[in-house]
């Protein structure tokens, strides 16, 4: 978001205020290397951690738990280990937590029932299938590997002991990939359960033979099948998109050269549970009971086909969601037709935008101030912003079709945005499953001041260099590229890099102070074409370069001019143009000396040239028609390209540019609706009426144009 506002007074960025719910204050903790394989859309296999606490014996439970994970890292996806350490849920675990967790003689077994109060009092426990449904779910991961879910106990339509495990299946969007139920659990009302969950339930392999956990056959089928990783995750891919708030269930049986000692270990199943009714064992007790007591019997047997299972399960998990990746990759960044609208040709493209998508929250109080801890009256909109957003829609609005590159969540918010963007190409903009769109709550006075802002941009990390390259091929036939300052700087070195190798331009939109030193932290910067940043954030460009900078920013109209010249100078060696804006004072359009103007057209090679700098007013607003502040500097910025794309001259760009940025202020919308070409095109309107709109005679509005305005560098 941009602002035309003086440069001494307080600009609104996207993301300037941050919300207090930062992730070092959260009850859930990623592992960098979980969350980086999620930003970059890598395959990640959830796996729970009550094998660890309650399954299996130390060290075989340590032992196990690296094996599994080293299993899916050769499959190529990344292991993602839930469990709950001092009251924080960790989703992904290092080295010497499995450790700590493995050996440690105090840890709780964790379902949902149970995150409240273990949470509560800092405990440390192994999380069971549904407690690890719900952290790799509010993680964003779609597989989940376990060796069997939990059921309907035998009797339990008596006694209602039913695990956790099936409800939260009809509850929570992931595939499980289990070994099917224990034989010790009622495998037929489980499976009636799961139908009544809503849960989808498939076999993996050459059957529908439902398996028992042991055994590759339980005497039941499941209602379909699935023969190969592809098959699995087009299925569970159906489910997402669908969103029907359930899960899918893969049941694996265990492979067949361990399988023949089922019988064996189902007669010890059958003798342990006998036994456990003798000492009236019941609830959660009954099956770590069981499985020690099956391992005595057995002499070892099932803890070895326990393990061979839950390795089997791994290898097949990890298979899937690595197939998963790639079909979502390949359906939802690789398609040619839009999320919503007629489908568009990327060779259509002659400007490629990156940058953030946001829902925004615009509170105007009815007064000139705000009293803070009590009801102020005023009035809230919703409306759809973000800067990268808003310079789409705003091209998109004045005749060319941006690929737009961006992500959202796969919310509500997501379904309102782009369904308001429908006249864009939001073929790019990734739903991520798991992460929630960007929303900006802003509270402004009567007058358009900022008095607070909150926003919460954590989606926007998710626009990756990975993300990003896989339009390379757009990247690189477009005339002019676009990045905002929303974007990890990876991403916007990636595309520098690509940009100086291929010789083109990029504009780049710093969207607050404090992230318009991005591509200024090493090299890259030398690769932009064009920037448009205000006093603040061309000071702080300077001061990433090592360049001395004002301490206190001026306030009279001759000082800001001669502060931006100085500072506009160091980057122009390498910069085409630079659009400082000056708030109500206008711009300053700095660059290339060209015939009396400053040459804002593309270059096509670097070479010593004679500078200069051009000042425009801004176009006077009265109060009243005052409405929105969120997007004015944006749709200057957008109205700008469109002007350059379009071959026009300076004077034309930046009028189409002044008044776009009229419009958007006059709208409750940061990019107006009613913004066309035909309503900004200089040859369309007669300007010299223009000024007279606000009582300024059309002679002193040439004057204002035409007197002193260029200066040397």
């Amino acid at each position: 978001m941009r602002l035309l506002k003086r440069a001494s007074t307080l600009i609104l960025r996207r993301g300037t205020y941050q919300s207090t719910w930062c992730k070092k204050d959260s009850l859930f903790r990623v592992h960098p290397s979980v969350s980086q394989a999620l930003a970059e859309k890598k395959p990640v296999v959830a796996l729970e951690s009550t094998i660890i606490t309650h399954g299996m014996p130390y060290p075989h439970n340590l032992s196990t738990a690296k094996e599994v994970e080293a299993i899916v890292r050769a499959e190529g996806a990344t292991p993602a280990t839930v469990a709950v350490i001092e009251g924080k849920v960790h989703v992904g675990l290092s080295s010497e937590e499995l450790d700590c967790l493995a050996s440690s003689k105090s840890s709780v077994k964790v379902s949902r029932r149970d995150l409240p109060y273990v949470i509560s009092k800092g405990l440390t426990g192994g999380t069971t299938v549904s407690a690890t449904m719900i952290a790799a779910h509010r993680a964003g991961i779609p597989v989940f590997v376990t060796g069997g879910i939990g059921g309907v106990h035998r009797d339990g339509e008596n006694s209602l002991d039913i695990s956790a495990d099936l409800t939260e299946l009809g509850r929570t969007s992931i595939a499980v990939v289990s070994a099917g139920v224990k034989s010790i659990l009622d495998i037929g009302r489980t499976l009636e359960f799961l139908e009544t969950q809503g849960v989808c339930v498939a076999t993996y392999g050459l059957s529908k033979n439902f398996p028992a956990f042991f055994t590759p056959q339980s005497g039941f089928t499941s209602p379909y099948r699935v023969s190969n990783p592809e098959e699995a995750a087009a299925l569970i891919a159906s489910s997402l998109s669908l969103r029907l708030q359930s899960g899918v269930l893969l049941a694996v049986p265990i492979p067949e050269e361990h399988a023949a000692a089922g019988r064996q270990i189902e007669e010890a199943v059958q003798a342990a549970l006998a036994q456990a009714s003798a000492k009236c064992i019941t609830g959660r007790e009954v099956t770590p009971f069981i499985l020690q007591k099956v391992n005595e019997i057995t002499e070892g047997k099932s803890l070895q086909a326990n393990i061979a299972l839950i390795h089997n399960n791994a290898r097949v998990g990890s298979q899937i969601a690595c197939a998963l990746s790639k079909h979502m990759i390949d359906r939802d960044v690789r398609s040619k037709s839009r999320h919503h609208g007629e489908p568009t040709s990327d060779s259509d493209s002659d400007i490629v935008v990156i940058g953030g998508i946001n829902v925004d929250f615009i509170a105007k109080g009815k007064t000139k101030t705000l009293r803070f801890g009590q009801t102020n009256p005023g009035s809230v909109c919703q409306s759809f912003g973000g800067v990268g957003r808003n310079i789409a829609d705003s091209l998109s609005r004045l005749g060319h079709k941006p690929l737009f590159i961006s992500a959202t969540g796969a919310d509500s918010h997501s379904d309102a945005v782009l369904n308001y963007c429908k006249h864009m190409n939001t073929t790019a903009v990734a739903r991520l499953e798991g992460q929630r769109t960007a929303t900006y709550c802003a509270v402004i006075t009567e007058g358009g001041e900022l008095s607070l802002g909150l926003g919460d941009m954590d989606i926007h990390q998710h626009i990756t260099e990975q993300y990003v390259s896989q339009f390379e091929k757009q990247i690189l036939s477009a005339t002019l590229v676009s990045l905002d300052g929303n974007i990890p700087v990876s991403t916007i070195d990636y595309v520098c890099s690509v940009a100086k190798k291929h010789h083109m331009n990029v504009w780049y939109e710093p969207t607050d102070s404090e992230k318009a030193c991005k591509p200024f932290l090493s090299d890259a910067w030398k690769s932009l074409s064009y920037s448009s940043p205000n006093l603040a954030e061309l000071c702080t460009m300077n001061k990433t370069l090592g360049v001395s900078t004002p301490k206190e920013l001026p306030s009279s109209l001759e000082e800001v001019l001669s502060v931006a010249v100085a500072l506009s100078r160091p980057l122009l060696e390498h910069l085409q143009c630079l659009v400082v804006t000056l708030g109500a004072d206008g711009v300053l359009v700095c660059g290339e000396h060209d015939a009396g103007s400053v040459n804002l057209q593309p270059r096509k090679q670097i070479r010593r040239r004679k500078l200069c700098a051009l000042h425009y007013p801004s176009l006077p607003l009265t109060s009243q028609e005052l409405i929105n502040v969120s997007g004015a500097g944006d749709s200057l910025a957008g109205a700008l390209m469109a002007g350059i794309l379009q071959g026009r001259d300076t004077d034309s760009c930046v009028r189409m540019g002044l008044m776009a940025a009229k419009l958007s202020l006059a709208s409750p919308h940061p990019i107006a609706p009613m913004l066309t070409l035909e309503s900004v095109d200089p040859s369309k309107i007669h300007w010299l009426a223009v000024p007279a709109q606000f009582g300024v005679t059309p002679l002193e509005w040439n004057s204002k144009l035409n007197t002193d305005r260029l200066c040397a560098l």
